[in-house]
């Protein structure tokens, strides 16, 4: 597989699961200002997600670039559900929240060092993507 396909479908992947992970949290907010920085979260993945659709056909003309799938959706649902169960605090979603951005800027800085000869348009999806996660763990970690 071309490597662009790869790190544009892995950019995909993980911005879908931040706006999954949002969503499965936003109904057990109740502090409107938490919501609102989620809310722009949010709109920060989905701008993300709608960049990499935009750039897929270049790399593929006949495929869309992958999502989580269905299994990964319902096991990041359910484990939500479970952890919140008794603790519906900010800093509970928070702490929830920034586990999954770290493994979001984890693998995102592996695929930047280890993918050099990728496209300067992908690299730049990349690394957004990446500082984007970087600049939410600051944000949340207000909420802990």
């Amino acid at each position: 597989m071309d490597i662009n396909k790869k790190v544009l479908n892995e950019i995909s992947k993980g911005s879908k699961m931040g706006m999954d992970a949002i969503k499965f949290v936003s109904d057990k907010v109740s502090d409107s200002r938490f919501q609102n920085v989620l809310n722009v979260e949010y709109g920060k993945y989905k701008n993300i997600f709608e960049r990499v659709d935009q750039i897929y056909p270049n790399y593929d003309k006949t495929d869309d670039p992958e999502e989580t799938s269905a299994m990964n959706k319902m096991m990041t649902w359910y484990g939500v559900q479970m952890k919140t169960m008794t603790d519906k605090s900010n800093s509970k979603i928070s702490e929830l929240l920034l586990q999954g951005t770290n493994m979001g800027i984890i693998e995102g800085r592996r695929l930047l060092n280890n993918n050099p000869s990728v496209d300067n348009k992908v690299k730049q999806i990349l690394n957004d993507f990446v500082t984007m996660q970087e600049d939410s763990v600051e944000t949340l970690k207000k909420y802990l």
